[in-house]
């Protein structure tokens, strides 16, 4: 997993988690203000899973200008609505997700439905606003080492990190795990963010695809792999703070309490121990002897690590919003009982526009640790706690 590098390569980690994902857009604007106007990307690699695939494509698309890329993200989140990413009506489906289950039984394969919601709205959004084909550009400019995306395969159980990048990346294989270069499509995107029961999969060459959260043990490996040495992770964490909304349970949980328990595990779990992991291979080789360290007897060098999560709770963030919840999902998904499911689906501006806020105003609380990340554009960096809007979140971002 730590291979050695030669030199020094900053990348981005952006986790999934659905509607979460704005909290990454605050932290990325905030970012886009420390650094000059008309900054490039400053991410030698930028890796993404699911949600956070779209938020990665969409800088590397705008790597020129880091700003840019940072803005467009702004404007969909802070916009956004439920039928741009599904259609409303198919959430009856919630309530009948045993009869799904039957379906498959009874009916001919062709007839099965095959997934909860229908996610073509978010098809024909990503079409509209991101120009994949800007990446290789990108690339062949140097303002990009490579972008990768990561999708679970359902048939072999692997996560399989997708990238585009320079000349010199290889791919690479570990457990459960393989890295693939290939050019990038929207339908790369679309796998990474297939939820799963709730997004159909998404066929990629001969193999269908879904949420890339889903059996990835490792998501620090990937940009690793791609040469990274230092590296900033934004997650969205669920319940980074511990504090259970229900204490007790007086009946069974429902079909959308075990889904969003099932994601939640998918998308908090895996990378919270990952990082544990990483901080603690940070550990061990700061205490071996520097000629040891150094030699080639041992194959690994110590990842710098700059992680920014939420502040708060965004299950109970999300019960705050409920009202903007479709009304169709609304009748199946309960604020007091499906939070964590809530948080995942609710693609409505108030609720996207305050996690965006919380991420804005928690990368102006790490605005030391974010310099010292960026400590080589020291000279050009500017006071985070003096920018427009860094009360509010209001205020102009020049393109």
């Amino acid at each position: 997993m730590l291979e050695a590098k030669n030199s020094d390569r900053i990348g981005l980690l952006l986790s999934g988690g659905g509607a979460r994902a704005a909290y990454q857009v605050g932290v990325l604007r905030a970012i886009a203000e420390l650094l000059p106007k008309d900054a490039s990307n400053p991410f030698h690699i930028i890796s993404g899973t699911s949600a956070g695939a779209l938020n990665a494509a969409s800088l590397a698309c705008h790597a020129h200008r880091f700003r840019t890329g940072v803005k467009l993200l702004e404007h969909l989140w802070k916009n956004i609505s439920s039928d741009q990413i599904y259609t409303p009506q198919s959430g009856k489906l919630l309530g009948s997700a045993s009869t799904l289950l039957l379906s498959s039984v009874r009916k001919k394969s062709a007839d099965v439905p095959r997934s909860l919601l229908d996610n073509s709205p978010l098809t024909e959004l990503l079409q509209r606003v991101l120009k994949l084909n800007k990446i290789q550009g990108n690339i062949d400019k140097g303002l990009l080492d490579a972008l990768s995306i990561t999708a679970s395969a359902y048939s072999t159980g692997e996560s399989v990190s997708f990238y585009q990048g320079m000349n010199g990346l290889v791919d690479w294989e570990g457990p459960h795990r393989i890295g693939r270069r290939g050019q990038l499509s929207h339908a790369h995107l679309l796998a990474s963010a297939a939820l799963p029961v709730l997004f159909p999969a998404v066929k990629i060459d001969n193999q269908f695809y879904g949420d890339g959260s889903v059996r990835q043990l490792a998501p620090t490996s990937t940009p690793i792999h791609l040469g990274a040495t230092r590296l900033l992770v934004v997650g969205v964490s669920g319940n980074r703070l511990k504090t259970p909304l229900e204490d007790k349970m007086t009946a069974p949980p429902s079909i959308s309490q075990i889904i969003g328990h099932m994601l939640n595990s998918a998308f908090v779990d895996t990378l919270d121990n990952d990082l544990e992991f990483l901080r603690n291979m940070n550990d061990v080789l700061e205490q071996m002897p520097e000629n040891i360290r150094n030699s080639a007897k041992v194959s690994a060098q110590k990842i710098e690590l700059l992680e920014i999560s939420p502040s708060i709770e965004i299950n109970l963030l999300a019960t705050e919003f409920y009202d903007e919840l479709p009304r169709q999902m609304a009748k199946h998904i309960k604020p007091d009982t499906s939070s964590t499911l809530l948080s995942l689906v609710l693609f409505e501006k108030g609720f996207c526009s305050a996690l965006w806020k919380m991420g804005y105003e928690d990368a102006l609380a790490k605005e030391t640790e974010i310099r010292q990340f960026f400590r080589r554009q020291s000279q050009s960096i500017k006071p985070l706690h003096h920018m427009a809007g860094a009360s509010t979140g209001e205020g102009p971002i020049a393109c």
